[in-house]
């Protein structure tokens, strides 16, 4: 798989998952101290996240980050 294909594919697990979960783009943001429109650009796989921005992510949806990754 390439590339952005795997970024785009992270995003729509993150997205999946913030959804199951109840919780707007906002709502995250919020609990990781970030801005919506980072979240935004994460779940349409335009950036290539850190380990630690990940981290975050997962602790803000309160899973491990293995269940971020696809």
């Amino acid at each position: 798989m390439e590339k952005n294909q795997l970024l785009v594919a992270l995003g729509v697990n993150i997205k999946l998952i913030r959804e199951s979960k109840k919780l707007s783009q906002t709502d995250l943001a919020y609990k990781i101290g970030k801005d919506q429109p980072s979240i935004n650009r994460l779940e349409k796989g335009r950036i290539n996240p850190s380990y630690l921005y990940l981290k975050e992510v997962a602790d803000g949806l309160e899973i491990s980050i293995n269940d971020l990754l696809i």
